[in-house]
């Protein structure tokens, strides 16, 4: 490579990695206890609550919206969600089919009673904090659109750093460790050596991240463009609740007509998830990673008929695959570990790029600093 280009690469290598430096071991730090979030939810006591009656049969989906519209008179269904590890039904109902955010109530019920289920912390617990502050540094979608810019920030680092890591390794072997020489060059051999060994995955979570980052224009824009394509042509004269036929025997309709998939969410009549008339069933698939791949149904809430389903577009299924990709919680705990060891060594390199770099400040030797590269996260 002419000592121009390699400039040219060192330069965005540099900058990259010094703007993004900072922000991105927050990223790490956070991220490492959210790979294990179901374990430690666990253990601080938030899936201690048990069912009524475990192992017993289930109330039908219209018993518990009984049950939810009981618990709050004169307001509406809007959404029906349900966990996955536990019999659980969550009721999101409102004043109004179109009720704002913030005039929304959410009850959990259980699945196996009726009965109402404890909720969380009134503040989400620390692991609800760190994934906020992970997400949108705790100021929504501002926030959540500048870590995607330092996402970007990162890919390029990754990709300079790969680059110029090229002519360094052509006068070492791969993976040297000059532990004989200065502590400076020691850290830049461990700096290199855990870069090249993790750059892949560091991509992998960094590019998913950014999708990540795009989660409300993604949803948006599926919700207002591949979603309208199947409710328009069904818009028309409202039906109310009292009107509506069985929300039970529309599930068993729109899991019928999708096979091999299993309910997560319902979105009620007149919300913004569906139409004045319809039940907008959403299924989802059955293995760890299809999961988050969602496939919503129309069925007619007056007459049960089913009017039709969509797949996922390509961007939608970009962002749902992206999730498990950079949390690593498809696999069980074996990819879990594996996810978390990565995860340290990327705050290894993160942490010795700005040690790296402040050291650079003093002088060095002519002869040792000939000596030295940066690697692909390097903060030089």
């Amino acid at each position: 490579m002419r000592q121009g280009a390699l400039r040219a690469w060192m330069f965005v290598h540099k900058w990259t990695s010094l703007i993004s430096t900072l922000i991105l071991l927050m990223l790490f730090v956070t991220g490492l206890p959210l790979i294990f979030h179901d374990e430690i939810d666990a253990a601080l006591g938030e899936q201690q609550w048990t069912p009524a009656n475990p192992g017993g049969p289930l109330l039908s989906y219209d018993e518990i919206l009984a049950r939810a519209l009981e618990n709050r008179p004169g307001e509406v269904p809007l959404f029906m969600s349900f966990d996955i590890d536990r019999p659980v039904v969550n009721v999101t109902t409102g004043p109004t089919p179109d009720a704002a955010e913030a005039d929304m109530h959410f009850a959990s019920f259980d699945h196996t009673s009726g009965a109402l289920v404890p909720p969380h912390e009134p503040d989400g617990g620390v692991m609800h904090f760190l994934l906020q502050l992970h997400t949108d540094m705790l100021l929504g979608l501002p926030g959540m659109l500048f870590l995607g810019a330092m996402g970007v920030l990162l890919v390029a680092s990754i990709v300079s750093g790969v680059v110029v890591y090229a002519p360094f390794m052509r006068r070492h072997d791969f993976g040297v460790l000059r532990v004989s020489r200065s502590p400076r060059v020691k850290w830049l051999d461990y700096h290199n050596l855990l870069g090249i060994v993790t750059v892949a995955w560091v991509l992998v979570v960094g590019l998913t991240g950014v999708i990540n980052t795009l989660a409300t224009p993604i949803l948006d824009l599926w919700k207002y463009d591949a979603l309208r394509d199947l409710t328009a042509e069904h818009n028309g004269a409202a039906r109310t609740p009292q009107q509506a036929r069985s929300l039970h025997a529309a599930i068993l309709r729109a899991e019928a007509a999708a096979p091999g998939m299993t309910l997560q969410f319902v979105a009620f009549p007149g919300g913004s998830f569906s139409t004045d008339r319809h039940y907008a069933i959403f299924l989802h698939g059955e293995t760890p990673l299809t999961t988050h791949l969602i496939t919503p149904v129309l069925i007619d809430a007056e007459t049960g008929a089913f009017d039709g389903l969509r797949d996922m577009p390509w961007y939608a299924k970009a962002l749902s695959l992206s999730k498990p990709l950079h949390f690593g919680d498809y696999g069980g705990l074996p990819l879990k570990l594996l996810w978390a060891l990565l995860d340290l060594a990327s705050i290894v390199i993160l942490a010795s790029g700005v040690y790296l770099w402040l050291a650079k400040a003093r002088a060095l030797a002519p002869a040792e600093a000939a000596d030295e590269a940066p690697a692909p996260m390097a903060a030089e």
